[in-house]
């Protein structure tokens, strides 16, 4: 890319001097050279060529860029999980990885090429003019030396007002989200009018930081315009001067002189493309402090000790285990001991933020414990691959997760290589074949996002489906019926029963869902145990 854009440079310095030597020669009375024509015409050609395979190169370059920082800060999402939306606002998350990761586009493709330019080209043109006129030489590089004091004093006030033009971004992103999803409420509140003018006045917001960027962009601009001026000037006063004198000037002398003239402006076009790309830079600046301080996933262990456990008849302990979310709250877990055995069944009860959740969260692997150490067949899950952790594991909480997509592929997210048998199998046992038969396209009925379209009951029996078709050995059931109606979760419960059966499972539920399983209770208060009992399936 640097290759061709310096060879582009080159090319310029020859279409100057045909040209200064071709006007110098009319000027002197000869005739047009027509071989000067078509060398220019050549030239002409292969320097819109570089420019173009130089502009692609930057293009790929920043496209290349952008997808790997995107690949790295989604890999960085999905290794923190679900746990980052405690502090984080998912509308503030896709943000980063959409628009700010977009913003970087310009550093790469734009900026790392325009600097090593803004150096090379103005030198190569410099030393082109040196030997034909020392003096103009000099001009081009003093005007050319104000230029990166100007950009300096700009680009610190740019990067200022790119910071501040994110954050003002960012904060519509999530007012947009939040209005968008509260949508219902906003509208039987009568708010529908005051919220709509609140968008309004923080886009305005987000519209003068955006000016305010372009007015520090403009400075830079100005001051880059005003030293090609000067420097187009003096070294035409200087041309003048030498023609005015009443000496002799010579064809050769004259095309000296016109290319002198000629290249002033091609000196500073690579300042001048650098000046634009600066403003990339600020903007790649605030972008890269927003990346930058995503949290750093838990490292994994050393090789040596990463394993996997067998994925039949599954034991889980935990042994005296703490979860602190945030130093100045109180702890979710403390001193938390328990376990079961494989294929048993162990409910958590107790008040809301009693810890039940905090639980559950530790053994999907979504937050580590503070202190202590949780097992699952005697390895702690610290050791374990993430990609076993989750073969281990089959989750269904209370409103599971419906992805704008048919039903049977929301299902087939759990083993998208599932044959149309284990499927159908899946579909069986969790109920939902009498749902699919009053759909319009049965399993293939396209539902929208967050499962609009389906009931809260229907919703549920494709998350039993999901895990049905993953067959884990561990399944993890948070409030799994905390928002049906009495009819529909008894039925809901029959699947999961059914689904419990040679499962170690750890239910967190209110009563009823409760006794539906047989098996040991813990109920918890201020994430501590305060009694063991044995809990009936009634």
């Amino acid at each position: 890319m640097l290759a061709f854009a310096l060879a582009g440079t080159l090319l310029s310095i020859g279409q100057a001097w045909l040209v200064g030597q071709s006007l110098a020669g009319l000027l002197a009375g000869q005739k047009p050279r027509v071989l000067a024509l078509l060398a220019f015409a050549a030239l002409a050609l292969a320097r819109a060529g570089c420019g173009y395979v130089a502009e692609m190169a930057a293009a790929t370059a920043g496209a290349t860029a952008r997808r790997r920082l995107r690949s790295a800060a989604l890999t960085t999402l999905l290794e923190i999980g679900p746990a980052l939306l405690r502090s984080r606002h998912s509308a503030a998350l896709s943000a980063i990885v959409v628009d700010r990761i977009e913003a970087m586009d310009g550093y790469f493709a734009r900026y790392l090429p325009a600097a090593t330019l803004a150096i090379a080209g103005p030198v190569l043109v410099a030393l082109a003019v040196a030997v034909v006129n020392p003096g103009d030489a000099l001009v081009l590089a003093g005007c050319g030396a104000l230029v990166p004091v100007a950009m300096a004093l700009s680009g610190i006030g740019a990067a200022a007002a790119s910071r501040r033009q994110f954050q003002a971004l960012e904060r519509l992103q999530v007012r947009f989200l939040d209005r968008v999803r509260g949508i219902a409420t906003i509208v039987l509140l009568g708010r529908a009018e005051a919220e709509a003018a609140a968008i309004g006045v923080a886009a305005n917001e987000l519209r003068a930081r955006t000016m305010r960027i372009l007015r520090v962009a403009f400075l830079s601009s100005a001051a880059l315009d005003c030293a090609a001026a000067a420097a187009i000037i003096v070294i035409a006063l200087r041309a003048a001067a030498q023609f005015g004198g009443g000496a002799t000037i010579s064809p050769l002398g004259a095309g000296h002189a016109l290319m002198a003239l000629l290249l002033a402006p091609e000196f500073f076009a690579p300042l001048r493309a650098f000046a634009a790309a600066y403003q990339d830079r600020s903007q790649a600046s605030a972008a890269a402090e927003a990346i930058a301080a995503l949290p750093e996933p838990t490292p994994l262990p050393a090789a040596a000790t990463v394993r996997t456990v067998a994925a039949q008849g599954l034991t889980v302990a935990f042994e005296h285990v703490g979860l602190t979310w945030d130093a100045t709250r109180p702890p979710s877990l403390t001193d938390v001991s328990f376990r079961v055995a494989a294929g048993d069944t162990l409910v958590l009860a107790g008040a809301s933020g009693a810890g039940k959740s905090s639980v559950i969260e530790i053994l999907l692997g979504f937050v580590p414990p503070t202190s202590g150490r949780v097992t699952l067949n005697g390895a702690d899950i610290a050791t374990l691959v993430p990609a076993a952790l989750s073969r281990l594991t089959a989750w269904i909480g209370q409103r599971p997760m419906i992805f704008a997509a048919s039903v049977e592929d929301n299902i087939r997210f759990a083993k998208p290589e599932a044959s149309a048998a284990e499927l159908a199998a899946a579909v069986g046992f969790a109920r939902l074949d009498s749902v699919m038969a009053g759909l319009p396209e049965g399993l293939r009925t396209q539902v929208g996002e967050g499962g609009y379209g389906l009931s809260g009951g229907q919703a549920q029996r494709v998350a039993i489906a999901r895990a049905f078709l993953k067959n884990a050995p561990l399944l993890l059931l948070d409030e799994p019926t905390s928002h049906l109606d009495p009819a529909t979760e008894q039925e809901v419960l029959d699947s999961l029963r059914r689904l419990a059966i040679g499962r170690t499972v750890i239910l967190a539920s209110h009563a009823a869902a409760a006794h539906a399983f047989s098996g040991r209770r813990i109920d918890l208060r201020d994430g501590r145990v305060v009694s063991l009992t044995r809990a009936g399936a009634e």
